[in-house]
């Protein structure tokens, strides 16, 4: 019986031992808009606070976009805002690739649905300042309403 209690008393040690290494903590910021009729109106901009408490670390900020099949583009122009509480809200162009005619549509696929997750920055960032930033999303193509788009979203990941 003493065998049996030992094999039982590892093994419940090392199930806790296992559950413990196993957990961590994903630091990701991801909020997405679904947008009305799948057509983007340049009237609907999303904003998408995130809230910074470590400025030590380094962040990956991703635009996300979810198209069918049937956009009629390779590409899509999005003004992507960005500002810190009190700050002014400062938009940078963005020209996103979402695909090319000879090697079919970027990103991941099921059925005619397309998503995307494009970089904002040219690499890893740092924010400054402790505090609430908002971003905002607003398509800029010449067609109004941009139709066959589904979502547009934000996606900050903490580098570990």
């Amino acid at each position: 019986m003493k065998v049996y209690s030992n094999k039982l008393s590892i093994l419940l040690l090392t199930a806790v031992i296992f559950c413990l290494t196993a957990c961590s903590t994903i630091d990701v910021f991801e909020k997405n808009t679904p947008i009305p009729g799948h057509e983007w109106n340049y009237a609907l901009q999303p904003k998408y606070d995130f809230t910074v408490s470590d400025t030590a670390s380094f962040y990956n900020v991703y635009v996300i976009l979810r198209h069918t099949d049937a956009y009629r583009y390779n590409n899509i122009w999005i003004n992507f805002g960005s500002k810190f509480a009190g700050d002014t809200l400062q938009f940078r162009r963005l020209d996103l690739a979402l695909g090319t005619d000879a090697n079919g549509w970027e990103g991941s696929g099921v059925g005619d649905i397309w998503e995307l997750r494009k970089s904002v920055t040219q690499g890893p960032i740092k924010f400054n300042k402790v505090g609430t930033y908002t971003f905002t999303l607003a398509q800029i193509m010449r067609e109004n309403p941009l139709p066959e788009i589904i979502s547009v979203g934000i996606r900050v990941e903490k580098v570990k």
